[in-house]
């Protein structure tokens, strides 16, 4: 007996039956959801979570009780299915509940060696391929922002947005002066959705208020929230476009986008429109070597520079968020979820920089602090080696002489490996900030390992972390 992904596969909240996330009845599928309203009390989210998990447990079950009576190629072809029916689940689930929901989609589906692959190639859809809420639904919220009808500011208004996320969705469009924008507009209610989306897991954290570590985790719990609910106020992301710009030169080949604040709210964001393609689209171009190591150079270069000279932290890369152009440059976009560092969190930025280069006694000592505590005694000695394998795997490639090869497959999978014992030996005690260092680092890699890029990023640290090392 075969397992019949369509019988599986019930994304929420209706949904075709599909044996493939590409094909029409998927198709169809995001479509319905792109005409409904992000749902946003606590309880229907909530209830919604929880049947999407019931969904997928049946999807597996289904697998365990048919692959019993298969052989070997068949019991893979019905994994394969398995995993397929689950990303679809989880990608039609998390595709209606928007959010801070998406935003745990979009890490499933950003970091290779997690998951299994289908997961990963549907997921991460969700970086900017969600389906995008329907102009009736976003219409009066854009006319409360500009005070008028879209079409009466500008001079063309593309309705069907071109690129959709977690929290917004993007539209082209044609200022009256003449130039091409990008106007990103946020859905509706969806800064609520964030707060009763925290209150869920805040209850789900309830039982670990009993352990050793649960003012450490409820304050980076509490750090986490107040970033993402930071991430819709569009005026915010304003400011950092206009702070990371100023670090760059024409030449430079990296272009942040100019904001135009005449057609900008704290819910409408108006940008220049980059002309340029997503990874996915420039990896099927089939671009040889020297063009992936070229942008995967530009990618970390503009990192660097926006940390070393605007004291900007990157925290949220992932492929969405970078732009391929036919010319050589790299458009740079999305600043939401950035962080600004403060004059103490500046020093321990500067403390672990310079510990890279200073040997094991200044590394203990960086962690030692990531962790907010006082001395060596006070931390776990399990915790602290892992902690040091972590920084070691991080740095290797800033102390390699050369190209460094973020292709390699031991290289990546020896990362996962440290993160995953990290989370299972319960290793979570850290300085809210480092969350976010961290997701980047994993992030930027993720994105270099699928370009296969080689990178010299011991040059790339000497000339772009002049400030942060002195």
């Amino acid at each position: 007996m075969t397992l019949d992904v369509g019988e599986l596969v019930a994304a929420l909240p209706d949904d075709g039956r599909t044996e493939s996330p590409s094909n029409a009845a998927l198709q169809e599928m995001l479509s319905k959801l792109s005409h409904k309203p992000v749902p946003v009390g606590s309880l229907t989210r909530f209830w919604i979570l929880g049947t999407m998990q019931a969904k997928i447990a049946a999807a597996y079950l289904a697998y365990w009780i048919r692959s019993s009576y298969a052989t070997a190629d068949e019991k893979q072809r019905q994994r394969n299915e398995a995993h397929l029916a689950a990303a679809v689940k989880l990608l039609g689930g998390m595709s209606y509940l928007r959010g801070a929901i998406m935003k745990v989609g979009q890490l499933l589906g950003a970091y290779p060696k997690v998951m299994p692959e289908l997961f990963m190639e549907t997921l991460s859809k969700l970086h900017f391929e969600a389906p995008p809420m329907h102009y009736a639904l976003i219409r009066e919220h854009m006319r409360n922002e500009l005070g008028c009808d879209p079409e009466d500011v500008f001079d063309e208004f593309e309705t069907r947005a071109f690129a959709a996320a977690s929290l917004g969705q993007v539209h082209r469009a044609r200022l009256r002066s003449g130039e091409r924008v990008a106007v990103k507009v946020q859905y509706p209610n969806i800064a609520a959705t964030i707060r009763s989306d925290f209150r869920n897991m805040k209850a789900l954290l309830a039982p670990m208020r009993l352990t050793a570590n649960w003012e450490n985790l409820r304050e980076q719990f509490d750090d986490m929230r107040q970033t993402l609910v930071r991430e819709t106020d569009y005026e915010s992301e304003a400011a950092f476009l206009r702070k990371a710009r100023t670090c760059f030169e024409d030449g430079d080949q990296i272009v942040v986008p100019r904001v135009f604040d005449a057609y900008s709210t704290k819910r409408v964001l108006t940008m220049e429109y980059i002309d340029g393609v997503h990874l996915d689209d420039f990896l099927a171009t089939h671009p040889p070597q020297s063009r992936r190591d070229h942008f995967g150079t530009l990618m970390m270069k503009a990192t660097f520079r926006v940390c070393d000279r605007s004291r900007l932290w990157y925290s949220d890369p992932h492929p969405g968020n970078f732009l391929f152009c036919d010319d050589g440059r790299l458009g740079f976009i999305d600043f939401g979820c950035c962080r600004e560092f403060n004059d103490d969190e500046w020093d321990y930025m500067r403390e672990c920089t310079e510990a890279v280069y200073k040997g094991e006694d200044a590394l203990e000592h960086a962690v030692v602090r990531a962790m907010d505590r006082q001395s060596v005694d006070q931390v776990d000695p399990g915790h602290m080696r892992c902690a040091i394998d972590v920084a070691h795997w991080v740095d290797d490639c800033l102390l390699h002489d050369g190209p460094f090869d973020f292709g390699s497959e031991e290289y990546i999978e020896r990362g996962v490996a440290l993160v995953t014992e990290s989370v299972r030996k319960h290793y979570l005690r850290s300085m809210p900030l480092n969350n976010w260092l961290f997701r980047s680092f994993l992030g930027l890699r993720a994105i270099l390992y699928r370009l296969r890029a080689r990178v010299d990023m011991k040059h790339i640290g000497d000339t772009e972390l002049r400030s942060v090392r002195e």
